[in-house]
């Protein structure tokens, strides 16, 4: 008989050539770009991105001592804040909404997960139509309960409220492919036997459908808040991290810095932070958020 190691060993030359493609390409499209940004948060760089001259940790001191970083950082946590949650919480009332197999129902899905479908680009350009004061339908409909034209994209407070509703529309889609499959695979008995006990439909929600959905509700939690962290299609059309700077996430800034300001070695250790602020989140997310998750 093999033992164990040797029957461990065995399974690994097995399926070594099945996984190889998969190392190849995360060596490729992963780890190297991590291993090169590191590599280059310690140097200065000319224009092409080239590493010059060693500064050590110079540039992340710079970084933390720096009040726009401080800015875009805080404005980045509240995009976070403002679209996870209330995206999460749609994508849940649509996903409650259209789970009933009733007639005509596959035709307001389909409307309802549409978005998925749409780039980001599409998407931004719909939302500048959308909020030009010129031909806003937005404007012209809120003209009729009496509400003042909104500066949606020139005020720094309703900018931040303008791509915020774009990134939720652009995630409620594939958040609500994902919520409804939770939901289809709650046991229909347990449903039933809660109807038969009398639960109206905010008890069966609180304590039939939730407890089942959170795993579900937990990992679109976790995808949805290292979305929000890596937003910047919708900024970079919309408002182009204006106005007066309210619209100015992390990733935006690493990207001006880096191809407007050539400070590619600076831009490097700002993705580096935010690396390590996805990393934490998440983890903390595990560590609390996942005590509350029950796994059938």
């Amino acid at each position: 008989m093999l033992s164990k190691r040797k029957r461990q060993w065995r399974q690994l030359l097995t399926a070594g050539p099945f996984l190889l493609p998969s190392v190849f390409l995360f060596i490729v499209f992963f780890f190297y770009p991590l291993a090169k940004t590191v590599y280059l948060s310690f140097f200065l760089t000319n224009a092409r991105g080239e590493a010059k001259r060693w500064v050590g940790w110079m540039q992340y001191k710079e970084l933390f001592a720096s009040p726009e970083f401080h800015q875009s950082l805080l404005v980045t946590l509240t995009f976070v804040l403002l679209t996870v949650i209330p995206g999460i919480l749609a994508a849940l009332c649509l996903a409650l909404l259209v789970e009933k197999p009733i007639r005509g129902m596959v035709f307001f899905r389909t409307l309802i997960i549409s978005p998925v479908t749409v780039s980001v680009a599409t998407a931004s350009t719909i939302g500048l139509l959308l909020f030009n004061p010129s031909i806003s339908i937005i404007t012209y409909g809120l003209s009729f309960l009496g509400v003042k034209e909104i500066a949606w994209l020139t005020d720094p407070f309703w900018a931040m409220i303008a791509v915020s509703l774009v990134t939720i529309w652009l995630g409620v889609g594939f958040n609500t492919i994902i919520l409804l499959g939770g939901l289809q695979n709650i046991p229909s008995d347990i449903v039933e036997s809660s109807l038969i006990d009398g639960a109206d439909f905010w008890t069966r929600l609180r304590h039939v459908i939730l407890p089942l959905l959170s795993p579900t509700l937990f990992f679109v939690l976790i995808v949805s808040v290292i979305n929000a962290f890596q937003a910047f299609g919708q900024v970079n059309i919309l408002t182009q991290g204006g106005p007066s700077r309210a619209t100015h996430l992390l990733v935006y800034s690493i990207y001006r810095d880096a191809f407007f300001n050539f400070q590619f070695g600076y831009a490097a250790a700002q993705s580096i932070v935010l690396f390590v602020i996805i990393l934490v989140l998440t983890l903390l997310q595990f560590r609390v958020v996942e005590r509350k998750v029950h796994y059938q």
